[in-house]
């Protein structure tokens, strides 16, 4: 199914999926990895997380092409005790390795009651949500930490590009509500947000890039001559470089001046890191009773006392949750800047493209 809406295309997800797979098998990936991965990319799309969805496959294919990621990787534990292991992800696609991750992470946690599980030798693997979201469905509590895939972000009054965005997901189950779902870069924006920005020729808010000067830096396509700002001034900068030490230098994984560009460099295995912690909560109280206490807390902050000019008092995740229903509802959509990308990605691949009319 597609449609117009406004100035966008819209998409079914499973329309998107299709073609997504079809365009991972042409490269060499197996069917089962390709149909994978294709799944959680346009989950990030459907919880409206565009700059990680879709948008990314012209450049998972340039890598696949040029050999800077592995399609039959050996994705396996290398080193574990009973409530943490050490992944070694082989250079596969990032959402395969952390899909493992998880898996391991999610298995510990039954047993031991808390988990943490890193990862090294992966890749860029999508929004941070999507894997700590995962282990809800085993009733338990998901943190995810990833090294980013550039750096965009120097130390707190420096200039030199030595940080990422770094971002840091938790996932919390209710009973009623839908989850809480924080998922947060240490930048004001993520890199991703301005590659977007570029390709739809908007310019960027004033305070999420500058320049080397110091001066508000808002044309997208000037990006490089800038980097992005930390959230909280230097607070930012020190969760940056915190999460860096977790999920990169702990597992032997790319941190600092380590980190590969996977925006200019193809060729070269970026060694990603990450971290997935899974936290059992029949292993703490009655997973009933835990969710049903989240739900009122949900409800308190949502039913609060509103300054002047509120309408609404969010919690996290809330607007990702609205923004997957209206989309499952009514499609992702997609600029044609993207369309027209895709479609001559599939015709260069030898894949059906996406359909152009109902």
């Amino acid at each position: 199914m597609a449609q117009s809406l406004s100035s966008d295309r819209r998409f079914h997800s499973k329309d998107l999926e299709a073609f997504v797979a079809r365009a991972l098998t042409a490269l060499g990936l197996p069917a089962s990895d390709a149909e994978q991965v294709a799944r959680l990319m346009i989950l990030a799309d459907l919880r409206g997380a565009d700059g990680h969805g879709i948008f990314r496959l012209p450049q998972y294919v340039r890598r696949i092409r040029a050999g800077g990621l592995n399609v039959g990787p050996n994705i396996r534990v290398v080193q574990e005790t009973e409530a943490m292991a050490l992944v070694d992800g082989d250079d596969g696609m990032g959402h395969l390795v952390m899909r493992f991750a998880v898996q391991v992470a999610m298995d510990k946690a039954k047993h031991a009651g808390v988990s943490w599980v890193g990862v090294r030798q992966s890749n860029h693997a999508g929004p941070a949500a999507l894997y700590a979201m995962m282990p809800l469905e085993r009733d338990m509590i998901g943190i995810y930490i990833a090294v980013g895939s550039a750096n965009h972000l120097p130390p707190w009054g420096g200039i030199d590009l030595l940080l990422s965005t770094n971002p840091i997901a938790f996932a919390i189950p209710a009973l009623e509500e839908p989850p809480i779902i924080l998922d947060m870069a240490t930048t004001v924006a993520a890199y991703g947000k301005v590659k977007t920005k570029a390709q739809r020729g908007e310019q960027l808010p004033e305070g999420w890039m500058i320049d080397a000067f110091g001066r508000p830096l808002t044309d997208p396509k000037r990006a490089e001559e800038g980097f992005l700002l930390p959230i909280g001034g230097y607070k930012g900068y020190g969760l940056a470089l915190i999460f860096g030490l977790l999920a990169g230098t702990l597992n032997g994984a790319a941190f600092g001046r380590d980190v590969i560009d996977f925006n200019k460099d193809d060729k070269t295995p970026t060694n990603t890191g990450q971290v997935i912690v899974a936290l059992n909560i029949a292993q703490f109280s009655s997973v009933e009773t835990f969710k049903r206490n989240v739900d009122e807390v949900i409800r308190d902050m949502r039913n609060s006392r509103r300054m002047p000019g509120v309408e609404r008092i969010r919690v996290p995740g809330e607007q990702s949750h609205a923004t997957w229903l209206e989309r499952s509802a009514t499609g992702v959509p997609m600029n044609d800047t993207l369309f027209r990308d895709l479609q001559r990605l599939a015709s260069d691949l030898g894949v059906e493209g996406l359909p152009t009319s109902d």
